[in-house]
């Protein structure tokens, strides 16, 4: 079962037609067995998936014969890896590579991991088995590394003493391979740095097209990218390889990636490739005991560099929570937040100290300033929108069932969402509650409205009302009318979404003086321009959830942001606008 895989996947990669007057691509040195060079051990496993559920695969772990188990070995992890640890005649040789260069020392001490595709057994002779190649390879999620991860690295650390340190863990492959080895390093850096991509198929197998344009949104990421091609790639109904790999290159060299673009006249093979292998894993390694660090000098041009003070990270505000959620800045400043799961409101003062401003809040939520200096808030247990004065006192505003989050305008109208009932209600003067935002009876009509509206928020000059829609890519812009209902919707803001759902997890919003929308997803903090376009992709400031953010401290240019058991906060290139004082953003470009 499996090795009718294999043959069919060897002839995917080395049975490309030549080009013309093609360069020849001879091995060198570092790809042949040298005497004087003691050879690695190869051992051959098979493994049986659960996050692939039922995939069987046999793989093979390279250990060099200067392992020693006193020291954490680097980690090298290889795709299609009955191909790359293969070394008969016209193979890629890298198991004979890796000695010379580790034997050399362009590379550390380098456990090879070679593993190929799945194969999901069928049942019976008559019956063909499932090949899980493009699935595997092909999809831009974190399954992949989760598979590598949570199963093969551990299985694997029980023989050997593996690093767990990212700097010290590269990742390669050919063609579906390659995109697979950016995918899982793309998703997380926290575990994989060095990325090798020989014919790397960036085309749209299963949406790996949209890569460039993550690159060049997205906050760089520490990663080092060796990227190769021939200008006579092949061209198929997905796209052509040779313009995907250039535009890949672009995208990286744009956002200021550590890259390697290598530039050859061969087809969809192994030949240029397996003759640049050496060259190619040593500009990998080069310098390992230095960290790879995303870039912060990358030109003005990229958007997210826009944002974000090159000189700044995240940092750590308060942490022990439970869960966090509402940030708000007060008339003075402070910040307040929630901590949802245990009922309390926190306040961050100017100078960074936290301490308990409400204790059995009824799971408030939403937290928002009004002109009058009180704070609002929504009270999930109790079903009621609250506000609080400056001491603490709690006074009810109106009955709320359903109240998620709010917004209240210089006017003093107060407009919140009710994301169980797909509605969006505004309070007026004492007055009942009534809904002015109603979402679609289907949950899969999208473009009739936000089903789960969840994060709301008004325009810098309070012309319009946004609404985050959680449960699809749109956040949705409605025109504030004169008696304080809205009309002229439309589904304005395309957010990126993560290719294992097109579900956003759209949640709390803020706005910077230039009209900008920063809008928390399951993605990272999506920064949209006032024609609706996401122009940037900030980082999340730690895996999990990213609920909320708002503009705070000096000059209104740090940003807060609510996520899982911590707030953080970092300082910006733009600054906030404050709630109960509209500004009118400059025109936008368009």
């Amino acid at each position: 079962m499996v090795s009718c895989t294999l043959r069919v996947l060897v002839a995917l990669l080395v049975t490309t037609v030549a080009p013309a007057l093609a360069q020849q691509y001879e091995l060198g040195p570092d790809s042949k067995v040298q005497a004087s060079v003691p050879r690695g051990k190869i051992t051959k496993h098979v493994w049986t998936s659960e996050i692939f559920p039922g995939t069987v695969r046999d793989y093979w772990v390279y250990v060099p014969a200067q392992y020693s188990s006193s020291e954490p070995a680097a980690v090298m992890v290889f795709q299609d890896g009955q191909v790359l640890v293969s070394t008969e005649n016209g193979r890629m040789m890298t198991p004979i590579v890796l000695d010379n260069l580790i034997h050399q020392g362009r590379m550390p001490v380098t456990i090879g991991i070679f593993i190929p595709p799945g194969v999901l057994p069928a049942r019976g002779a008559d019956q063909r088995e499932r090949y899980n190649r493009s699935f595997e390879y092909d999809g831009l999620g974190d399954r992949y590394a989760r598979f590598l991860l949570e199963e093969i690295l551990p299985e694997a650390g029980k023989d050997y003493n593996l690093t767990d340190d990212p700097n010290l863990r590269g990742i390669g492959g050919l063609s579906s391979g390659g995109i697979c080895a950016f995918t899982a390093a793309w998703n997380r850096p926290d575990a994989f740095r060095r990325v090798l991509s020989f014919i790397g198929s960036y085309v749209n197998l299963r949406g790996g097209q949209i890569y460039p344009s993550l690159i060049r949104k997205s906050e760089p990421k520490p990663l080092r990218v060796f990227l190769q091609d021939g200008k006579n790639d092949q061209n198929i109904y997905s796209g052509s390889w040779w313009i995907a790999n250039q535009s890949m290159a672009a995208a990286l060299k744009y956002a200021g990636y550590d890259l390697q673009w290598v530039v050859g006249d061969e087809g969809h093979n192994q030949r240029h490739p397996r003759a640049i292998l050496p060259d190619a894993l040593t500009w990998l390694w080069r310098d390992w005991e230095k960290p790879i660090e995303a870039s912060k000098t990358v030109g003005e041009r990229q958007y997210v560099q826009m944002f974000l003070d090159p000189g700044e990270d995240w940092e750590v505000v308060s942490s022990g929570h439970e869960f966090t959620e509402g940030p708000a800045i007060a008339p003075n400043g402070d910040v307040y937040f929630t901590d949802l799961r245990v009922s309390k409101i926190w306040r961050i003062d100017a100078g960074g100290e936290v301490s308990l401003f409400k204790d059995k809040t009824h799971r408030a939520n939403g937290l928002m300033f009004a002109p009058d200096g009180n704070l609002y808030a929504c009270q999930g247990e109790s079903k009621r929108l609250v506000r609080y004065g400056l001491d603490g006192n709690e006074e009810v505003v109106a009955n709320a069932s359903g109240c998620n989050d709010l917004v209240v305008t210089a006017k003093g109208d107060i407009y919140f969402t009710d994301p169980a009932n797909g509605k969006v209600w505004l309070i007026q003067d004492g007055k009942m509650p009534r809904v002015v935002v109603e979402g679609p009876e289907s949950p899969a009509d999208v473009q009739a409205g936000p089903v789960r509206p969840n994060g709301v928020l008004v325009s810098p000059d309070q012309s319009l009302l946004i609404v985050a829609d959680y449960r699809s890519k749109w956040t949705w812009s409605y025109q504030i009318l004169g008696d304080g209902s809205v009309g002229n919707g439309q589904a304005f803001y395309r957010l990126e979404t993560s290719d294992s759902s097109s579900v956003s997890r759209a949640d709390g919003m803020t706005v910077d003086s230039e009209g900008y929308l920063y809008v928390a997803t399951d993605s990272g903090l999506q920064v949209c321009d006032q024609p609706g376009r996401v122009v940037a992709i900030i980082s999340k400031p730690q895996p999990g959830a990213l609920s909320n953010v708002v503009f705070a401290g000096p000059g209104l240019s740090t940003l807060y942001a609510t996520a899982g058991d911590k707030v953080f906060r970092r300082k910006m290139r733009r600054k906030g606008v404050l709630p109960w004082k509209p500004v009118q953003p400059p025109v936008p470009g368009l």
